[in-house]
């Protein structure tokens, strides 16, 4: 174990990505820290292994089948993974960094802190629930969470952040077909909602109800799965991704 000393606009998330670690491994070894969103510069920081091991890319490899092949979160494997700035391209050869698929779970004092990633996952539970209330109003068949959808969409979500930009298409994956795809996501019809700012659920779906064509893409009957991921910059401000397929 090693120490981090936090600097003036750190946060727990922040620190936890930039050493390949999740926040629920970070907390459990800081248990002084008792408010995650509370923490001040100069604040010693305990900084557990993250059991790293290493994957040499093959040909035919991507980083979508590496992390189901290491049973870990495509999230986690590109937050291990700094050095690739287009996860469509890696090479046979490149050393991939493969995380722990092990976290330590964490039992929270109070209700569930915002800002945490158990917050954030809730969130987008909550959006797909009521996108199938939405489609249940019309006749619609309900939505199924693709897992691997939704990793896609929190990339996608966090590259808003990254990147400092808000579009349908990403300067790093480029569209969202082409993201999909880079990973490893095959589907006959897709479609992508994208919203910011909106605080809960509730409102992220009340605006995309209330915007013709997003409102299309929740109660279209051309889909069968959908992927939720939301992120939060260091402002709190939310950022909200829905991808809709067809597989």
């Amino acid at each position: 174990m090693t120490t981090y000393t936090v600097l003036r606009g750190d946060t727990m998330w922040g620190i936890a990505r930039k050493h390949g670690l999740s926040l629920n491994e970070l907390l459990a070894s800081n248990p002084q820290i008792t408010n995650p969103e509370l923490i001040i510069a100069g604040q010693t920081i305990n900084i557990p292994s993250n059991g790293t091991t290493t994957h040499t890319v093959v040909s035919g490899d991507n980083l979508w089948q590496i992390a189901k092949n290491y049973n870990v979160g495509l999230s986690d494997l590109m937050v291990a993974n700094p050095q690739i700035t287009n996860p469509s391209l890696i090479l046979p050869g490149q050393t991939i960094n493969i995380p722990s698929s092990q976290t330590v779970p964490v039992t929270p004092s109070e209700p569930s802190t915002p800002g945490t990633s158990n917050d954030l996952r809730a969130l987008e539970a909550e959006v797909i629930r009521l996108v199938n209330v939405e489609r249940n109003k019309v006749g619609r068949s309900p939505l199924t969470e693709n897992n691997q959808v939704s990793n896609v969409a929190r990339l996608k979500s966090q590259d808003f952040i990254d990147n400092n930009y808000f579009s349908h298409n990403s300067p790093t994956y480029g569209t969202p077909f082409n993201m999909l795809r880079s990973f490893g996501i095959s589907f006959t019809a897709a479609a992508e909602n994208i919203a910011s700012g909106q605080r809960t659920a509730e409102e992220a779906m009340n605006s995309w109800m209330n915007s013709t064509g997003h409102r299309e893409n929740i109660l279209s009957p051309t889909y069968n799965q959908i992927g939720v991921g939301v992120a939060r910059d260091n402002n709190g401000k939310i950022y909200w991704t829905q991808m809709f397929i067809r597989s």
